[in-house]
């Protein structure tokens, strides 16, 4: 089954305009025109993409970071992620990412989807199944001074996605589609049983 998605904006956007900005953040309002004549505001966010990556080692065992996460005023279990630099390829910020953040380098390298976190957000989040993991120094950021790795069996961290203990969206969908991919490759005889 394939789900269709509509060619054609529904409206016509009469204007688009900065309400402020920060960084490589900004809010818009969109002035938009309804086909039945009526007019509204559409308020979004122009946000930066982002690379989320779900390393399995030979074992089945991934790895998850935890971090502070400043607005929600508690720690979080995520996948290795991070934004994409200017003008950066998803699979650069994803390499890019995996040794800052995970201290590995993946010989394997699968997408895994683009991902929307907000229907108020015009960013992407692509997501990766990194395979063929060598240990490297980790390289994290300043600000993710606090950060910590685990590694643990991917079914486990698929059970903490599903059960709560994972509460990032884009870590618990990015979860759920590598178990999905490699459940279907050891259906096909490829290796990998989660």
């Amino acid at each position: 089954m394939s789900l269709e998605h509509a060619s054609e904006q529904p409206y016509t956007t009469r204007s688009s305009r900065e309400l402020a900005r920060s960084g490589r953040f900004a809010l818009v309002v969109d002035e938009i025109d309804m086909p039945d004549g009526s007019h509204h505001q559409n308020r979004w966010f122009r946000a930066t993409s982002a690379a989320f990556i779900v390393p399995v080692f030979d074992d089945l065992t991934t790895v998850l970071v935890r971090q502070w996460r400043h607005p929600w005023r508690e720690t979080s279990w995520e996948v290795p992620a991070g934004t994409l630099e200017e003008g950066e390829e998803p699979l650069d910020g994803a390499r890019r990412e995996l040794e800052e953040e995970a201290g590995l380098l993946a010989g394997g390298w699968e997408p895994l989807g683009v991902l929307r976190p907000s229907a108020l957000l015009d960013a992407r989040q692509f997501l990766f199944l990194a395979r063929d993991l060598r240990a490297v120094s980790r390289a994290p950021e300043r600000y993710e001074a606090d950060m910590i790795t685990r590694r643990l069996p991917l079914a486990e961290a698929v059970e903490e996605a599903l059960a709560g203990g994972i509460a990032h969206a884009t870590a618990v969908s990015a979860l759920c589609r590598a178990a999905w991919r490699l459940g279907r490759l050891a259906a096909q005889g490829e290796g990998g049983q989660v």
